[in-house]
């Protein structure tokens, strides 16, 4: 199974996708969790990429999947679509679609994480909530103008990891039926507000007595 993690600067990817390898091993499940060519770039060249040196990053980001060991799992922290929406937000490029979405069929299940989590500056890796806002809408347009299920992470901590559980889960049973054509989604259809996609979410949760 393949499970590619999106969503804009700061909500969380990395952490999660560590996370969910932590929790599938304890299960016994063998899960191998591919790493951003981005962050290594800019810690590299000490800049941010300019638009020719787009592609060559979404390359490399597709190879690290394609290169992966055998897994029961993959989790992969961030694709190249997530290199082609900030190409489209940042430097009007809009090239890189073709590639990214090609590669995209490749994965089982699509998570996108909410943007309930605290923004933390982190270098010149990261641009400020007005682009994280901006690349989340793009992203959501650019999934549901093609057709690409998705389901939305919110929660801290655990709760974020258990929110990305359940959808592993569920995403693996619907696999499991031979007449199947159909992953679970969860999205707001009203509006691309987290608080609101977050309320809607939680509400369809089971209480517990804790």
């Amino acid at each position: 199974m393949k499970i590619a993690l999106l969503g804009a600067e700061c909500t969380g990817k990395t952490t999660l996708a560590r996370a969910l390898a932590a929790t599938l091993h304890a299960r016994g499940q063998t899960a191998h969790c591919t790493s951003e060519v981005l962050r290594e770039w800019c810690e590299q060249h000490g800049r941010t990429p300019q638009a020719p040196e787009q592609l060559t990053i979404a390359q490399a980001q597709a190879q690290r999947v394609l290169d992966a060991p055998a897994y029961d799992v993959l989790i992969a922290d961030t694709t190249p679509l997530m290199t082609a929406v900030y190409s489209d937000v940042l430097l009007a490029d809009t090239s890189l679609y073709p590639f990214a979405l090609a590669h995209h069929a490749i994965y089982d299940l699509t998570l996108v994480m909410g943007r309930d989590l605290p923004w933390v500056a982190d270098g010149i890796q990261r641009d400020g909530r007005l682009v994280q806002t901006q690349v989340d809408a793009r992203l959501r347009d650019v999934l549901q103008f093609h057709g690409l299920r998705f389901s939305l992470v919110y929660g801290q901590s655990t709760q974020r990891r258990d929110c990305a559980m359940a959808a592993i889960e569920q995403a693996r049973g619907l696999n499991s039926q031979p007449d199947s054509t159909q992953r679970w989604q969860w999205v707001c259809d009203k509006c691309s507000d987290a608080r609101c996609e977050h309320q809607l979410f939680t509400a369809l949760l089971p209480t517990t007595g804790a």
